[in-house]
């Protein structure tokens, strides 16, 4: 079946599943689960979470929570709807275990995100909104997009994560350059400030980052990161390196490549940043995790939290359980 197809007919089939009780007989409550876990001040009934990606318009949290993850992030969520990049746009591959996506950001806008995680009722995990701008905002304009994303999601997010590294908006990358992450982290920060006083309560601001960093880049980011306060850091996205599935002939498809080829790339950057950073600013570590010892590796690399995805697609909800067991 075409993958993209695959996915809206399975996160379909979540929701009826969920809604008709028969998500609950065949995937019932897991209480060993449980490994509560205070990270950014918030405390993760376990250390694994859904990356971004999956679930887009946050429709479908209540039916992954019960699978078992610890929190789940929705989106990447913009200001207005969009439909993204043309079709076909996602492709597998499956010796590799892997997914090429140049999806472009399609979402129904952050109004109907808000509105769809205000109507979970079941999931008692965290949830996180990832946020990005529209394709049409030029970079000049991006902190307007990522502002209104930040004050409309702040009153039912458990925290908040900047998407500066897709691969698959037009120079979006280029605002992980030190001087321009700089002056968004410290716009944000200061709305994240008076948001707070406003609400009564915090929401952790964190910036997502890409795998295919240099170690200059990455001693120029980490500075940024602790002098402008950021509460945690994502790493990482996807890479638009090929090397390691060279050969494959959806190899040069266009977009970001997740799953296993990406885990030593990934798990270098945040393992660097990891040693810039010093213990003072959380990692969450995402990338090619697909089994409990690439669980295990990140976080001795430095993750306080683990993320899945692409894994989650071919291995299914046993994976989820098993590294929430373990860690």
């Amino acid at each position: 079946m075409d993958p993209e197809t695959a996915h809206h007919l399975s996160m379909a089939g979540l929701r009826t599943a969920e809604a008709t009780g028969m998500l609950a007989l065949a995937s019932p409550d897991h209480p060993e689960l449980d490994r509560p876990v205070e990270v950014m001040g918030l405390t993760f009934p376990n250390r694994i979470g859904l990356a971004a990606g999956l679930d887009k318009e946050g429709n479908t949290i209540d039916a992954l929570g019960r699978l078992g993850f610890g929190h789940v992030e929705i989106g990447t969520i913009t200001p207005r709807p969009q439909p993204g990049n043309p079709k076909p746009r996602l492709f597998r591959l499956i010796p590799h275990e892997a997914i090429i996506n140049r999806m472009g950001f399609n979402n129904s806008g952050i109004e109907s995100g808000v509105e769809n995680v205000s109507r979970s009722r079941r999931y008692r995990g965290v949830i996180g909104f990832n946020i990005g701008k529209n394709k049409v905002t030029p970079n000049e304009q991006a902190a307007d997009d990522y502002l209104i994303c930040l004050r409309a999601a702040f009153p039912v997010a458990g925290y908040i994560a900047v998407n500066l590294s897709s691969p698959n908006t037009p120079g979006l990358r280029d605002l992980q350059g030190a001087e321009a992450s700089a002056r968004l982290l410290e716009t944000l920060k200061r709305e994240q400030e008076k948001l707070a006083a406003e609400h009564g309560k915090q929401v952790p601001l964190l910036f997502k980052v890409a795998p295919d960093l240099d170690d200059a880049h990455i001693k120029d980011l980490a500075r940024v990161f602790r002098d402008g306060g950021l509460d945690g850091l994502i790493a990482t996205n996807t890479t638009l390196d090929r090397e390691a599935v060279a050969g494959h002939p959806r190899a040069n498809e266009a977009g970001g490549l997740s799953g296993k080829p990406v885990f030593r790339k990934s798990t270098d950057v945040l393992a660097a940043f990891a040693a810039e950073l010093g213990g003072r600013i959380p990692i969450i570590g995402v990338g090619g995790i697909s089994s409990v010892e690439d669980a295990r590796e990140k976080i001795r690399a430095g993750a306080s939290l683990v993320q899945i995805y692409t894994s989650f697609i071919y291995q299914g909800p046993r994976l989820v359980r098993e590294i929430a067991r373990d860690l």
